[in-house]
């Protein structure tokens, strides 16, 4: 087994704590050792004690969104630093949510995205041949970013993913509570279901959230709640993923799994999956085992930013 300094927690007893609500946070243990207690030292489990600091001039290629910690330690990875499980910052307890990092505001256009080839791992302006990118098809009516500690994997391909390998990025998320969340933001957030996505080629699933403090939350708890209670939202959400590429003359969009949105549990084991695939990322695990990989793989996976790699522990049971 290897723990790191984040203090991984056994995932697969927080996926059932999560989705059958039967585990109480004292029974979570970190891996490889069950008598000694969850350790967090490296890492944050909510924007407490965080900030974000604007870097450049906004609407350039060298504007960037960097994370810090308030107290002087330095900058913040917001895909590696940030626990996958949300921490109550009054009780220092898991709770019941995961942390979402928000890329991209609802009711905007910019193509805001945490730059994962970059140190530190800062939020800029996706551009492509020096032109910065914004959705043609108009604003994006969710909040859009990711779950940080998670990675769809290149070198897997998913047996409902219609062959495809993953994009290479962490688990995208869509929340749809009535928040307008600034990029750079984390939010707790209910895991609700997830969408398959195929965008050229990639693996690119969508989960479905909400902010946890959102007037709506208690009244959606999977994924048939928001159909019941926002009805047309699902359809709505699909169809933005389905034609938001058209306009820059792209066919539109497929979907796996005959195009329906799987329940949280189906859901909270595509997190398990991205989350270890992370781990694997970050340990080292990943890089010995691509050596039977195309070199357009390796590429890929080796230009991401590890910085973290060294704040690893590794405790093995030979």
């Amino acid at each position: 087994n290897i723990k790191t300094r984040t203090g991984k927690i056994l995932f697969e007893t927080y996926f059932d704590k999560m989705v059958n609500e039967t585990v109480a946070p004292e029974d979570m243990v970190p891996i490889g050792n069950s008598q000694q207690p969850l350790t967090r030292s490296n890492s944050h489990g909510s924007n407490s004690n965080l900030e974000t600091l604007n870097h450049g001039v906004k609407d350039t290629l060298n504007y960037r969104i960097r994370t810090v910690d308030k107290d002087g330690k330095g900058p913040v990875s917001l895909w590696h630093d940030i626990s996958l499980v949300h921490i109550d910052p009054d009780t220092d307890q898991e709770t019941p949510y995961l942390n979402f990092v928000n890329e991209i505001p609802k009711f905007s256009r910019k193509k805001y995205e945490i730059a994962t080839d970059e140190v530190g791992n800062p939020i800029k302006q996706d551009e492509k041949k020096g032109t910065l990118r914004e959705f043609k098809k108009g604003d994006i009516f969710f909040n859009y970013g990711c779950l940080p500690q998670t990675w769809e994997d290149p070198t897997f391909v998913h047996p409902d993913a219609e062959g495809c390998r993953g994009d290479n990025d962490p688990l995208d998320v869509c929340e749809i509570g009535a928040r307008i969340i600034k990029p750079g933001d984390i939010r707790p957030v209910k895991i609700l279901g997830v969408l398959c996505m195929i965008d050229e080629g990639e693996a690119d699933w969508k989960l479905v959230t909400i902010d946890a403090e959102d007037k709506w939350a208690p009244f959606l708890n999977n994924i048939e709640d928001v159909e019941e209670q926002l009805p047309g939202q699902l359809d709505a959400i699909r169809e933005w993923f389905r034609t938001y590429k058209i306009p820059d003359g792209k066919p539109p969009n497929v979907f796996g799994l005959d195009e329906k949105f799987m329940d949280k549990a189906y859901a909270m084991g595509i997190v398990t999956e991205c989350h270890h695939a992370w781990e694997e990322l970050v340990s080292g695990e990943k890089e010995r085992k691509l050596a039977e990989m195309p070199e357009s793989v390796k590429t890929m996976v080796r230009k991401l930013s590890k910085h973290n790699l060294l704040d690893v522990e590794v405790e093995r049971d030979f």
